[in-house]
């Protein structure tokens, strides 16, 4: 399925901004259901609005893809207010009268009311009161800020505050589904009454105030109200851009529950209109091309909220739209790289919402493209000179010797750096054999295993958090650190997962910027990390510096220390100043949080730069791609290491059998003591059968996970191939010898850099 969805389509004829289409009640109309569009109830009312003068809809705030709107703030999570001049400074002819606010009625309706009301209805049956509520409540934005807002009239203008009681707007909302159809009917009319109502200028924040209380109404669960949130989902998405900061910061305040469920119905939205179970309760698409960009932008607006909450309201990967997975990209993708982040939709503008799923795809097809290119223009070169072609040509070709491994591929990738985007092929020299998979996977494991071991001196092992962290060492090459940065872009290249324990903070940097500048000199990898990101890496000194921010006696008399930190290099301790004069600036209460900052740049970024930046540059000279673009931090580490979380039975449904079948007795006995194994026993299986403890980005389906017969006693344990992900297993004879066996194998495999 490809998508064609420019906001440029959406609908221009005059009678399409003047009315909205009717709601689609299934089951709740009392007359006979008509065809969608059904435009006869809303006719008079509106050919009654047009005769008493009333504003038609303001077009360019339906038309999203007009120039005067204004694009969405960025999704990342520094969002900046513009600076703004105070109107007093101003002379006074050029002062411009500010939005004048509406009186707003006086409503004395408590929430504990209303839920009086609610049970003496539930009791009576008598629901005419609170129908009363939600008739008069929902049918205009004045009416809503009159129920819901703290206080009437108070102005309630700072982003820290929406002036919303949400406790009583979740109770109205949270008993609306549980009232009689003619009152959820009513709140819909009332609803498409509040956006039809014209106005002038800009929003004013009571106008916000509204769309954040409509915004969270449980009923556009249903495909019968999509037309309406169609709508409301529209004039939000075109709101000014600090109408949108004041949004994203109310919406960052929502309880955790509530978060979610906006999340979730924007999802449904999408998703449904995507792939609609019934298509014809549905408009066609050709007529609601704005449907998906309009949900698709303030879905934005909730992860700009979200990347702005520390911690994070909801996990990122909540934010994946799943049903996305099933849809060819790359048309999207091409449409993304000529257009950017103009008025022509693409989800590529929106990367939050695919799947690392969806972005390995692209990724791949990108690096299957660009490989494709290299190979033909290879080709191509030969045969206008009339030489020989030989096949070869086409394959990143790399010959090593065992006893020579990390100068051997130094040399290589550094005389092929012009084939880095071709396939890779890897031959050890002095042996036989077609490289078909497994050769490759063992040299990335060997290499990879001699490098970071703590006596080749490139990186130390962090005992405390469990990680590699680059040696901050001088010296005048650091070609080898380019090497592992090649390595790394090499295996997202080739779809290699590699069993690295780099910190987050590693990923965050490598795309620090995402795309490699064109001036050299331009720093790279200097990421803005935090005390947070040093806790990942070292955890000791981390909550050294927590204490130090938190002391509450005198710091310069009790911690007598300067800007000047100390760094031990290859057994010398040097001395470093963190700023100008360090050495003699004391740390104070009052610098205490400056001096934390400069040491946590200095160790994540400064001391180690010369290291880092031949790594980065490593990494992107495979991986250039706009592509890269599209991922978060995470999603870098998951395409590099795979991902954590094992699912064992999923495994069972995909594995494969060599000399063996699935009802055999130790196969049978196999699966009940490994889905019987700790997270823990289950990692190390894992790690002694392919190489690594986690799982490659598209499933257990991916690891091509082999459990073959070994014709030897039942003395022996297991054996592993980790290049061919098999596990070899004796006959054994019983379950509990099998696990007493595979136990013992897998718990003393031997990892590189662990002790």
């Amino acid at each position: 399925m490809h998508l064609n969805m420019s906001e440029n389509n959406y609908p221009l004829e005059e009678r399409d901004r003047d009315r909205l289409p009717p709601i689609i009640n299934h089951g709740l109309d009392r007359g006979p259901k008509l065809p969608f569009p059904s435009y006869g109830s809303f006719i008079s009312t509106l050919n009654h609005r047009r005769e008493s003068g009333s504003h038609s809809f303001s077009s360019h705030l339906l038309l999203p893809a007009v120039k005067q709107v204004r694009e969405l703030p960025p999704i990342c999570p520094d969002v900046r207010q513009k600076h703004r001049i105070a109107i007093d400074v101003l002379p006074p002819e050029v002062k411009a009268r500010f939005v004048s606010e509406p009186i707003i009625p006086i409503r004395t309706k408590t929430a504990k009311e209303f839920q009086e009301d609610l049970e003496r209805a539930t009791i009576s049956g008598d629901w005419r009161q609170v129908h009363d509520f939600y008739l008069t409540t929902f049918d205009s934005f004045l009416e809503l800020n009159a129920a819901f807002k703290k206080e009437a009239n108070a102005p309630f203008n700072t982003i820290e505050d929406s002036g919303i009681n949400i406790r009583f707007v979740n109770i109205v909302y949270d008993a609306l589904l549980h009232t009689p159809a003619d009152t959820q009917k009513s709140v819909l009319k009332g609803i498409i009454n509040s956006l039809l109502r014209g106005w002038k200028g800009p929003r004013t924040k009571d106008d916000l105030r509204a769309y954040f209380v409509l915004v969270q109404n449980p009923q556009y669960t249903s495909p019968a109200t999509y037309v309406i949130y169609a709508h409301l989902l529209r004039q939000i998405a075109a709101l000014a851009e600090a109408d949108h900061h004041f949004l994203m910061h109310w919406f960052k305040k929502l309880p955790q529950k509530r978060f979610k469920q906006l999340v979730e119905r924007l999802q449904l939205f999408i998703t449904t209109r995507l792939f609609p179970a019934k298509p014809e309760e549905l408009p066609p698409m050709a007529k609601c091309s704005w449907w998906i960009p309009s949900a698709t932008k303030v879905l934005s607006l909730l992860n700009a909220a979200n990347s702005i909450s520390c911690p994070p309201i909801i996990p990122f990967s909540d934010f994946y739209n799943l049903t996305l997975d099933h849809i060819d990209f790359m048309e999207d993708y091409h449409t993304w790289q000529a257009h950017g982040n103009s008025n022509r939709f693409t989800f590529c503008q929106f990367p939050f919402i695919l799947s690392t799923v969806v972005k390995k795809a692209i990724i791949q097809r990108d690096s299957e493209q660009q490989m494709i290119s290299m190979a033909r223009q290879t080709l191509v070169d030969k045969v206008s000179r009339r030489q020989r072609v030989d096949m070869s040509l086409l394959f990143l070709n790399i010959k090593v010797r065992r006893l020579q491994l990390v100068s051997d591929s130094l040399d290589e990738l550094s005389r092929k750096r012009a084939d880095l985007k071709k396939k890779l092929k890897v031959t050890f020299v002095g042996e036989a054999g077609l490289d078909m998979g497994g050769l490759t996977k063992e040299w990335f494991l060997l290499l990879i295993r001699q490098i970071f071991h703590t006596d080749y001196g490139m990186f130390t092992y962090v005992k405390e958090s469990q990680c590699h962290w680059f040696s901050s060492w001088k010296c005048d090459n650091y070609s080898e650190f380019r090497l592992v940065g090649a390595l790394m872009g090499l295996a997202v290249y080739n779809s290699i997962t590699l069993d690295i324990r780099f910190p987050p903070c590693v990923y965050k940097k490598l795309l620090t910027p995402p795309i490699v500048p064109f001036d050299p000199d331009t720093p790279v990898g200097m990421a803005t990390l935090t005390l947070e990101d040093l806790q990942q890496v070292m955890p000791d000194l981390a909550h050294g510096l927590g204490e130090l921010l938190s002391y509450e006696g005198n710091v310069e008399e009790d911690f007598y220390t300067t800007f000047q930190v100390y760094q031990e290099e290859l057994g010398v301790v040097k001395s470093y100043n963190l700023k100008p004069g360090g050495d003699k600036i004391p740390v104070t209460n009052l610098n205490r949080k400056e001096y934390v900052q400069l040491y946590v740049d200095f160790l994540l970024n400064k001391s180690i730069y010369r290291q880092f930046a031949a790594f980065y540059h490593g990494f992107h000279s495979v991986c250039a791609s706009n592509a890269l673009m599209l991922l978060r931090p995470e999603e870098v580490e998951i395409l590099v290491c795979g991902s954590p979380n094992l699912d064992m039975s999923s495994l069972q449904r995909v594995v494969q059998y060599e000399g063996y079948s699935k009802t055999d007795p130790t196969i049978r006995a196999f699966w009940d003591v490994v889905l019987g194994f700790s997270l823990e026993l289950q990692k190390k299986l894992l790690h002694f059968t392919t190489g690594s403890d986690r799982v490659p980005v598209g499933g257990m389906a991916d690891l091509n996970f082999k459990v073959s017969k070994i014709d030897v006693s039942t003395d022996w344990l297991p054996v592993s191939h980790t290049c061919f992900n098999q596990i070899c297993l004796p006959p054994y004879k019983s379950k509990k010898e099998l696990r007493q066996k595979l136990t013992i194998a897998i718990s003393n495999a031997e990892g590189f850099g662990l002790e």
